[in-house]
């Protein structure tokens, strides 16, 4: 004889939704403490957003000109280490802020310009920019 019970007898299933929101919630948790361990390191730099160069020549500036072969220049002068802290102390000691300008040949490579810009820093300048240009035959949108 077979006695039933008085509450209803289901099978036991497992539900999928609340397991799927959990996984998503877990994710997000997840990548979002991911993300603020992560050790992000930067240069802070100003570049110009221009098409079109133009030169706003001031008598205070400095522009360095790195070539190919990792040699600076200022106004077509060729400078050495020395000669370029030589330089810039000279003129922070005029003028605190003084804007420098760091400006590449297309064949120099990232190394050498964040080693003048390391250089340049160490100096003690405080406004260090990147010169850039616009490439030959582009036009002004």
């Amino acid at each position: 004889m077979y006695i039933g019970s008085p509450v209803p007898h289901k099978k036991a299933r497992i539900e999928i939704i609340p397991l799927i929101d959990i996984m998503f919630f877990l994710l997000a948790a997840f990548m979002l403490a991911s993300l603020s361990m992560m050790r992000l390191q930067s240069i802070r730099m100003n570049l110009p957003t221009a098409t079109v160069a133009k030169s706003n020549k001031k008598p205070d500036m400095v522009t360095i000109n790195v070539d190919a072969v990792g040699n600076m220049s200022i106004e077509k002068q060729s400078y050495n280490v020395l000669q370029l802290r030589d330089l810039l102390t000279a003129k922070l000691k005029t003028n605190a802020l003084v804007p420098v300008y760091i400006s590449g040949d297309d064949q120099a490579t990232h190394g050498m310009i964040i080693d003048v810009l390391d250089r340049v820093k160490s100096y003690g300048v405080q406004n260090v920019s990147f010169a850039i240009s616009a490439l030959p035959g582009k036009t002004q949108r």
